[in-house]
This record gives C-alpha cells, sequence and structure tokens, in this order.
C-alpha cells in the first residue's frame, strides 16, 4: 500500500490522509511519520501532533527511537507534543522520562528536555500513575 505520506511541510492535505488510515497500515511508515514532527512549526506538525498523542502505547517503541537521538529540539517536540498528552504513552516511556530527568546531558538541559520530562513525571504522579 501506497503511504499519503507529506511531500513537504506544508502538504496538510496528504497529513491529513493519513491520519484517517487505519493503525495497522501507517505502523510500518512511522518512523518516516514521525520526522515530520521535528519542527512544531511546520504546518504538517499540526496535523500530525495530535493523531500522534491519541495512538497511545503503540507508540512507544518509535518515540523511544526519537529520545535515543542527538536531535534535542526533535526530542522536546516529541515529549511536550505527542507523549505530555497522553498519559499512557508517558508511561510506557518512563525510564526515559526519568533519564532525561535525573541525568540529562548539557544539549538535553539546554533544549528543555530535562524540564519537559520532569514537568510529564509530576503529572503523572499527581494523576496517580
Amino acid at each position: 500500500m501506497h503511504l499519503p505520506l507529506p511531500r513537504d511541510k506544508h502538504d496538510t492535505q496528504q497529513a491529513q490522509a493519513l491520519i484517517a488510515l487505519p493503525w495497522d497500515d501507517v505502523a510500518p511508515a512511522m518512523p518516516q511519520i514521525l520526522e515530520w514532527v521535528q519542527d512544531v512549526n511546520w504546518p504538517v506538525a499540526g496535523v500530525l501532533l495530535p493523531y500522534l498523542a491519541g495512538i497511545g502505547p503503540r507508540l512507544a517503541p518509535y518515540v523511544k527511537t526519537v529520545l535515543a537521538s542527538d536531535d534535542e529540539q526533535w526530542k522536546y517536540v516529541v515529549l511536550q507534543g505527542i507523549v505530555r498528552p497522553s498519559r499512557e504513552l508517558a508511561v510506557a516511556v518512563d525510564g526515559e522520562l526519568t533519564r532525561f530527568a535525573l541525568a540529562p546531558t548539557a544539549a538535553e538541559l539546554a533544549e528543555g528536555v530535562a524540564e519537559a520530562a520532569r514537568e510529564i513525571l509530576r503529572e503523572s504522579v499527581a494523576d496517580g500513575a
């Protein structure tokens, strides 16, 4: 099956078509789909972030790959736009959140990754997770 992946950062029509598909169809392309949220200012990110946040824990393996990357801005966008709104996903990536909160790299600290992780962890505790 040919997936309607965005052609550029303004291709919200393709992004809309993509999010209408069932999980089993989009799962194999999830690494490429996550690349479209590297910059929260891209129009396609505005379409994809709420969709991705709604997937929940099934997204954890793909999110963990992003969180293990060296792209701190991307990590921050994923934490704020995908993990934070999904308590179940936050629980699934708890190890990564804890590492960012307790032992961040200098770059993770500078880009706000550590603080975002701490906020998500605080919210999870407050929600009784």
